[in-house]
């Protein structure tokens, strides 16, 4: 990308030739240097008069401040033990516990101050503060964060904070206040002092020092509320357990392991925090979900990949089975996909929405609507009721856009819709699964069986194309089964050779040929030539819809060139007039051979299509354009359902052919000589 251009007034174009002694040169250099300017930029601040900000460095006693901030980080673990205590049913009075909290809160903000001052002498950017924050809507949760202040983690998960602005809640004299319960411990580091060993850590081996660089990574594991009262959970148990999962999946990393039983947003579902540093500190052996020999060795940064993240989830959701605890499934794609980014927009105008109902209530009007919809929620609300009515996709793409106003586009087999209100379209799978192309021909083939009281497997639409003519052939939607071709044990080399291989074979056999039975009664096959019919139309349908595909993509290869050919005509049009009105037309078209050519040639092509000797407009033949690729895709994807529905078919009459002891191979020889003959 070019680098954008000055406005004119802006520019500087005037040079000024200035001549300096040697002493007052190194002078002026050493001042621009103290002040990490270029020599032009120092003296252009001096002679405008803009302050120039010098920066000092402090040599501080940096083994004292170590000492005092590790005396602080021993009695802070004093406290929170303490504490801990406390939570667990000691005995305790209110008073005492109010004076331990505030004697925390204390404590840390003393902290906090020295490591300001051991941050400014290190000339360490402590970065900008970002709070994190639990989820009680998923079981992990991840988030890389690139602040440099390891600081800012430590006082959010031990203090209260807002969960909407992200900053700390004081008390009436601009304390911090500690959360009411918690329970903190560090791996590999003492949990008071982790941000100091870890910046300790990045200085020894130079990582995470610059602003780009991913410092550390925070993991939560949210447990459902349900789990306290059926599961037993509590905050020490929920403790043990993030414990547990962090050694066992980030050894070697500095961590910050705690547990808040509060709940995001007081929800009331026990969560574990994990923060670690996205530096490891210890060699470690290495584990089956590390993919490089590096990423067991300390030094190297902490490497989060899909295949990783994967495994990590699987290892949350075994944990949750192993302790009897409720678990989804976190390897599925959600049915309703909702974002970070949006529940907190919907929560966002949810307040603003009460607010203004607030007000026109006190003025005596009855708000028309109460709940806030974002544009997400608008979409999949009226994909829903479309879906719910629809029967092809062109009845449902009708349903949108009447009394929706939303625009529907296929692309590579992809359903994306497009909000009155924006100019970008939302694609189904951000949606969620119900929104995407699969789920709703799945609804769309109910719809149809239900209307027109067909088998499943061969629901055919009635509805044509918005662009059909007398060549087109019916949308065709297709459910997969999962029916599989049965294992002839005799011919299984692996069957033969192990016994155990050969009873998994017959036990998955036996699965197949219950499913192929039910399949058949399910989609009404009386017969066995009632199946072949099926199986004979169904070949005869996916030649029609080839052959139907074929000549679109033929016409739409035509129009293509039509396209090409009216616009190199278009743009030499003028040349070529100049042409035919100068005189002396062999200089003329000797000096624009190209040009001139470039337009004959367009010219005798489009003629070629044109019956009458018109050319098309540019206009209609984009329309065309358009109209001949939604034809293309909707056959394109008929087809597709079309051969899958043939596959299965074959797959019936092989697994039938096997249950009734026939050989296929030689039913398929004779169905071939009789159709030759």
């Amino acid at each position: 990308m070019a680098r954008p251009r000055k406005q004119k007034e802006l520019r500087r174009t005037h040079p000024v030739m200035l001549r300096f002694t040697d002493t007052e040169y190194e002078r002026l250099l050493s001042l621009a240097e103290s002040a990490s300017l270029p020599l032009a930029e120092y003296i252009r601040k001096q002679v405008t008069g803009k302050q120039v900000k010098i920066k000092y460095e402090i040599v501080a006693d940096l083994p004292e401040l170590k000492k005092l901030i590790a005396e602080f980080g021993k009695i802070g673990s004093n406290l929170n033990q303490i504490a801990r205590h406390f939570n667990s049913g000691g005995i305790h009075s209110q008073e005492m516990r109010t004076r331990i909290n505030q004697g925390m809160s204390d404590i840390y903000e003393m902290k906090y101050e020295v490591l300001k001052m051991a941050g400014d002498f290190l000339s360490l950017s402590p970065g900008d503060a970002s709070g994190q924050k639990g989820d009680s809507m998923a079981i992990l949760k991840h988030i890389a964060s690139k602040n440099a202040d390891y600081g800012e983690a430590q006082r959010y998960l031990m203090f209260q904070y807002n969960e909407d602005t992200m900053k700390p809640i004081l008390d009436e004299n601009g304390r911090l206040i500690p959360r009411e319960e918690y329970y903190l411990d560090g791996i590999n580091c003492d949990p008071f002092t982790f941000d100091m060993e870890c910046k300790e850590l990045n200085a020894q081996y130079r990582k995470n020092q610059t602003y780009d660089e991913i410092k550390s990574h925070h993991y939560i594991l949210s447990f459902d509320p349900k789990d306290v009262e059926e599961g037993g959970l509590t905050g020490e148990r929920a403790q043990q357990l993030g414990l547990e999962y962090a050694r066992k999946n980030f050894p070697g990393h500095q961590a910050l392991v705690c547990t808040h039983t509060d709940g995001h947003n007081r929800s009331s579902n026990i969560h574990v925090h994990i923060v670690i540093n996205s530096l490891r500190k210890l060699d470690v052996e290495r584990r089956d979900f590390m993919e490089r020999p590096c990423d067991s060795r300390a030094g190297f940064k902490h490497h989060l990949t899909n295949d990783y993240l994967s495994y990590l989830k699987q290892d949350v959701m075994d944990l949750c089975h192993r302790e009897q605890l409720h678990q989804v499934d976190l390897l599925s794609p959600a049915e309703k996909k909702i974002t970070d980014r949006e529940y907190h927009a919907r929560r966002r105008g949810q307040k603003k929405m009460d607010k203004l109902n607030r007000e026109m209530t006190a003025g005596g009007i009855t708000p028309r609507k109460t709940k806030f919809e974002t544009q997400k929620d608008f979409l999949r609300s009226a994909i829903e009721e479309s879906a719910a009515s629809a029967h092809s996709l062109e009845e449902f793409q009708k349903l949108l856009t009447e009394k929706y106003h939303i625009s529907l586009k296929v692309s590579r087999g992809r359903f994306s819709y497009l909000h009155p209100e924006r100019g970008k379209y939302i694609t189904g799978r951000s949606l969620g699964t119900r929104y995407e192309k699969e789920y709703l021909l799945s609804v769309w083939e109910k719809n149809a069986r239900r209307l027109q009281h067909l088998p499943p497997g061969a629901a055919i639409s009635d509805e044509r194309s918005a662009f059909a003519d007398q060549n087109d052939l019916p949308a065709f939607v297709f459910i997969k089964s999962d029916l599989r071709l049965v294992v002839d044990l005799q011919s299984c080399a692996k069957a033969q050779a192990s016994s155990a291989y050969a009873r998994k074979v017959r036990l998955s056999n036996l699965q197949q040929m219950a499913k192929t039975v039910a399949y058949i009664q399910e989609h009404g096959y009386d017969t066995e030539d009632d199946l072949k019919n099926a199986f004979t139309e169904a070949q005869a349908q996916t030649a029609d819809m080839r052959k139907a595909l074929r000549s679109t993509e033929k016409k739409l290869r035509q129009v293509n060139e039509q396209i090409h050919y009216t616009g190199q005509y278009l743009a030499n049009k003028s040349v070529y007039r100049q042409y035919l009105n100068s005189r002396n037309k062999k200089k003329f078209r000797q000096e624009h051979q190209t040009e001139i050519t470039l337009y004959e040639t367009a010219r005798n092509v489009l003629k070629g299509y044109s019956e009458d000797g018109k050319l098309p407009s540019m206009k209609l033949l984009k329309a065309e354009k358009e109209k001949l690729t939604a034809r293309k895709n909707s056959q394109y994807d008929a087809y597709q359902n079309l051969r899958k529905y043939v596959k299965e078919l074959n797959t019936v009459q092989a697994n039938l052919a096997a249950f009734l002891g026939k050989d296929r191979s030689r039913q398929n020889e004779q169905e071939k000589d009789n159709a030759r003959s």
